[in-house]
């Protein structure tokens, strides 16, 4: 019900108005007959584009929850790497970590013949999994800081009772300790996702036909400028809008069990 009513609000209605004006404009003034052309290759985009979005947030997250436990709770050995983990993978550029990636290892895997030899080597000479892996890594960067501060935000009480009790390591964590952290980081971790798909054009640059890859080449066909970009921002615009209502409504799933 809170979601339908932020879906209605003024505001909301005013700027769908305001869309589709701008899009019943851009139907009959702008050139669209190059679209039938490159639908399917459209298609394929926006498909790539999001499973690299899901698959990169979700094993990021499960890489970021172990880094902001290691930070908390965990000894010396632990903590110091993954405090430098996070502390490099915000400070240098994706696009750095993309090329390094992509022409480090993807230059030195070649001339080790054992992975030239494997079953894994068409897999490894493609730009992909390079994509995915520097995507994965960042978003495990960033969000491995805030689950750091969202593990920190849980009452020790709640921990310090739960221990009095008897109750083991493991269950306090996966009973008490992550659901309050995962609820405290919900809403940044919805920004984080939104932030998640606007780096991901970034894997065009190593050959991974995405959706921006889709519109480059539009252009450099076509000399069509304005109408594949404006396609384009439309529909980031879209999977933006699916992507924040989606993590309203998680929001007002997940039980903060904060006592």
């Amino acid at each position: 019900m809170i979601l339908t009513r932020d879906f209605w609000a003024p505001h909301r209605i005013v700027m769908a108005l305001i869309a589709l004006l701008i899009v019943g404009w851009s139907i009959y003034a702008l050139r669209w007959d190059w679209l039938p052309n490159y639908l399917d290759l459209a298609v394929l985009g926006i498909w790539r584009t999001l499973w690299l979005l899901a698959a990169s947030v979700v094993l990021g997250l499960a890489l970021a929850i172990p880094l902001g436990l290691a930070q908390v709770a965990g000894p010396w050995w632990l903590d110091w790497p993954a405090r430098a983990f996070c502390t490099v993978i915000r400070g240098t550029p994706l696009l750095l970590q993309l090329w390094l990636l992509y022409y480090g290892l993807g230059s030195l895997f070649p001339q080790i013949p054992w992975i030239r030899q494997s079953e894994l080597w068409p897999i490894l000479r493609q730009a992909w999994p390079y994509a995915l892996l520097a995507l994965t890594l960042s978003f495990a960067g960033y969000e491995g800081e805030v689950m750091r501060g969202a593990f920190k935000g849980v009452a020790k009480g709640q921990l310090e009772a739960a221990r009095a009790m008897g109750m083991p390591r493991l269950t306090i964590l996966r009973r008490i300790w992550l659901p309050q952290a995962l609820h405290r980081a919900l809403p940044t971790l919805g920004g984080e996702t939104v932030l998640q798909l606007k780096a991901t054009p970034l894997v065009a640059t190593i050959t991974v036909v995405d959706i921006y890859a889709v519109a480059s080449r539009v252009r450099q066909d076509t000399f069509i400028t304005y109408e594949p970009l404006l396609l384009l921002a439309v529909v980031y615009m879209v999977i933006t809008g699916i992507l924040v209502l989606g993590i309203r409504w998680l929001e007002s799933r997940v039980p903060s069990r904060v006592a």
